[in-house]
């Protein structure tokens, strides 16, 4: 008896360090990160002393600010779309059954699994062969910019966002619906009263995974942007070609903080709405 206690207390203690580990990998670096952002020093990994120039850099730096601008337009746009389309689709592929439906579900996971370079060539072209074929036909001509990034940030986040509600939606009984309808509900009540508001975690959890997706996204932003339309990520991935700096630093710390701020938004929202239930 005492060796088995002995032996679940040492499991417990192997399992305890292993978490700390665990948590040592994951957050030490990004711990370095901002500590570091606030150093005085002009290498990334020497403290030279606490000084906030870095971050006065990044206030003052008008690229920096219209790249950050850029992407939060993206980003807010792409992912309003992607719900709307991506919710659709789930219920659609959820709900109904229809000719070519194991074919749409397929086709709805290619930019999960297809990798990111496939998919900015893929982008590349389809905007060159559009150029080209409006050009043609209506003498219309479009350059690449922030219409075809956000086009770009659709075409990957609708499948994010499709999975993601799928998995709630496949949780979800139908009777529900099923009954709100014999109680003389339209189909559009239904969703609106039913089934929304059942799904709506998902549909959060799909928005926010959007979202971090297209501010994070560098390889397929780069193909389809063009003068004008620099994202904050491509943006860094050019500071570090050009050298590495503190400014860096200073930038990531912004884009974390910022993909912080919209996890504890979803956490709050979904507690209040959890509440508002109770």
């Amino acid at each position: 008896m005492s060796s088995n206690k002995q032996l679940k207390g040492a499991a417990k203690n192997v399992l305890g360090f292993n978490a700390i580990l665990v948590y040592i990998f994951f957050y030490a670096p990004i711990a370095l990160l901002v500590l570091f952002s606030f150093s005085d020093d002009d290498l990334v990994g020497r403290w030279g002393g606490f000084t906030l120039r870095w971050y006065e850099a990044f206030a003052d730096n008008e690229q920096v600010q219209s790249a950050l601008t850029i992407s939060i337009r993206v980003a807010v746009v792409s992912t309003l779309v992607s719900v709307v389309l991506g919710t659709m689709a789930a219920l659609a592929l959820e709900r109904y059954r229809f000719r070519g439906n194991t074919f749409f579900d397929a086709l709805l996971y290619l930019p999960v699994i297809v990798p990111d370079v496939t998919m900015a060539v893929m982008m590349l072209l389809f905007f060159a062969a559009g150029r080209d074929l409006l050009d043609a036909l209506f003498g219309i001509s479009f350059a690449k910019g922030v219409a075809t990034v956000t086009l770009s940030h659709i075409a990957f986040s609708i499948s994010f966002v499709s999975i993601v509600v799928r998995a709630r939606i496949s949780g979800m009984s139908q009777r529900l619906e099923e009954a709100a309808q014999d109680l003389y509900a339209t189909r559009f009540q239904s969703f609106r009263y039913v089934t929304l508001p059942l799904i709506l975690p998902g549909v959060v959890g799909g928005a926010l995974l959007s979202l971090t997706l297209s501010l994070d996204d560098v390889v397929i932003t780069q193909f389809a942007a063009g003068p004008g339309s620099t994202t904050l990520p491509v943006f860094v991935f050019g500071l570090i070609r050009r050298g590495v700096t503190p400014l860096i630093n200073a930038v990531s710390v912004v884009m974390l903080a910022i993909s912080v701020v919209l996890v504890v938004l979803s956490l709050v929202a979904q507690r209040a709405r959890d509440g508002s239930a109770l």
